[in-house]
């Protein structure tokens, strides 16, 4: 076994990802029969990407979130916004299967998370521990872990992939870089590749733009962009309310509760803004409209409105 894959198997389970049973889903390159996913997996034509219905969630018998029911169209991008606390990354972690809602139910193409290949969860950078002795191109052939073959050894045809994904988000030639050698950007790119290399059809992004400077943010939106150019379905946790208005089909915004879901502009009014983020939120009258400002670092209250 090369060392690489002595590796990957390890890191699955440091990204607390689960390696799918041998079998439970095949890559398809050719032409899709209708109602059939690329992974394999039974999705029918007429149901949506994803789809919650009355689902709440709670982490040691506290709520996290309450009463969710959406419904998010194929190739659509969906922001998910709200305060700190406001329960972005357990809406995440409900979409990708990695926790159980309390009640309700989640479909993913018309089937339980579980059920899929074709989720991509991307965590939060925080969330790993980037001193693990692995390279870039270790992260991103990981992805392919739930199409390997029996043996649970990487084809040729597998580093392919790998290689053309990292050559999609532009950091090929850090192919053989190990992961704490990275800029912030580099890493979430890198993150994105495994997408790409998953060939999945459900993104789920838990806040990738955070801490990134300008030039970074506008190429993980522009890979976020390109994901939903290809028929993916990208749902991406941020905090910044302009880029969700601007850059996205379709807007959540969650204080526990859906306070809102819909177009950019009827979710992000003010009166739905003073509900979600209190005084974590100052709205100043302009010329040329509301000018919001946000302090990431609260976590709720009552608004306070400059003159």
């Amino acid at each position: 076994m090369r060392a690489a894959d002595r590796r990957t198997r390890p890191l699955a389970r440091w990204f607390g990802l689960q390696w799918p049973s041998v079998g439970s889903c095949r890559a398809m390159h050719d032409v899709q029969a209708p109602g059939r996913a690329r992974s394999g997996v039974e999705h029918a034509a007429c149901c949506p990407a994803l789809r919650f219905q009355h689902v709440s969630a709670e982490y040691h018998g506290v709520p996290a979130l309450e009463q969710i029911t959406l419904s998010l169209d194929v190739g659509k991008r969906l922001a998910v916004v709200g305060p700190n606390g406001a329960g972005k990354s357990t809406f995440l972690a409900l979409a990708a299967g990695l926790l159980a809602p309390a009640n309700g139910t989640i479909e993913v193409f018309g089937h339980a998370p579980l059920a899929h290949l074709c989720i991509s969860y991307l965590p939060q950078r925080a969330a790993v521990d980037w001193r693990f002795p692995v390279t870039v191109f270790d992260v991103v052939l990981m992805a392919r872990g739930g199409r390997m073959g029996p043996l649970r050894r990487p084809s040729r045809a597998d580093r392919q992939i790998a290689r053309d994904a990292l050559r999609t988000v532009g950091i090929a030639d850090l192919a053989s870089r190990r992961i704490a050698d990275l800029s912030g950007g580099q890493q979430q790119r890198m993150f994105v590749a495994r997408a790409f290399a998953q060939q999945a059809e459900l993104v789920l992004m838990d806040e990738p733009l955070a801490a990134l400077d300008v030039h970074s943010i506008t190429e993980i939106l522009e890979l976020i962009d390109k994901l939903s150019d290809q028929g993916a379905t990208p749902v991406v946790a941020l905090h910044d309310l302009g880029i969700a208005g601007q850059r996205f089909d379709r807007v959540l915004l969650l204080d526990r509760q859906m306070v809102g879901y819909g177009s950019a502009e009827d979710v992000l009014s003010p009166e739905r803004l003073r509900r979600a983020y209190g005084s974590c939120l100052r709205m100043i009258e302009t010329e040329e409209g509301v000018l919001m400002i946000q302090d990431t670092a609260c976590s709720g209250g009552h608004i306070d409105e400059l003159p």
